[in-house]
């Protein structure tokens, strides 16, 4: 994988005192992976057509929908280039992202960090379940680049950054629990605790 790493200085808000700040952010350039069902193991599933009538399989997307009531809907985003600096997981349930149309989008990943207790680097999640998880390293994250007719299928408490796109604005269907972005959304800042920006290198 290439990584760039460039740094600049920003004035920044001390979110504690309120005050501005002046503080270092390093800018770390990932080059996109294209994600095929071999890249993207570690993380969930691509999904791609079957044929009419295929019974069910691995190929299919195993979901984990039991501790709530499943939401489907279509998801409308704007202006989401490409470059971020926060991301995400969900401990309660899969999460199935793509994009209406087959356009091309990119989607930041890292590992799910979720642990059953209190350790060294743990941190417990402000969300309602309170569970524990290890912070996603730098070095863990990974840029992924869907194109044409496929979906990703998250494993649960995968970290992610994203759908980002090029296009002014894209429509994607997603599929989790109807209170997932209510109280199971555990969120870590990477300016915040790491001092990083991540910007996708095509």
């Amino acid at each position: 994988m290439e990584v760039v790493i460039t740094c600049e200085v920003r004035e920044g808000i001390d979110f504690c005192g309120g005050k501005k700040i002046e503080m270092e952010v390093k800018s770390v350039k990932l080059k996109a992976i294209e994600a095929t069902p071999e890249t993207f193991g570690e993380y969930g599933q691509v999904v791609e057509a079957l044929l009419d009538g295929d019974e069910f399989g691995p190929r299919d997307a195993q979901l984990d929908l039991s501790r709530g009531v499943p939401r489907f809907y279509i998801m409308h985003l704007e202006d989401r280039p490409l470059k971020f600096t926060n991301i995400t997981h969900h401990a309660s349930v899969t999460q199935c992202l793509g994009a209406i149309g087959g356009h091309v989008w990119y989607l930041g990943i890292a590992k799910a960090s979720i642990v059953d207790e209190k350790g060294d680097n743990v941190v417990k999640s402000s969300c309602a379940s309170g569970h524990y998880y290890v912070p996603p390293s730098v070095e863990d994250v990974r840029v992924f680049k869907i194109t044409g007719s496929k979906f990703l299928k998250l494993n649960r408490g995968t970290w992610h950054a994203g759908p980002l796109f090029r296009a002014e604005t894209m429509d994607f269907y997603n599929l989790e629990l109807s209170n997932t972005n209510v109280v199971d959304h555990t969120l870590h800042d990477f300016v915040k605790e790491n001092g990083v920006e991540f910007l996708i290198d095509e």
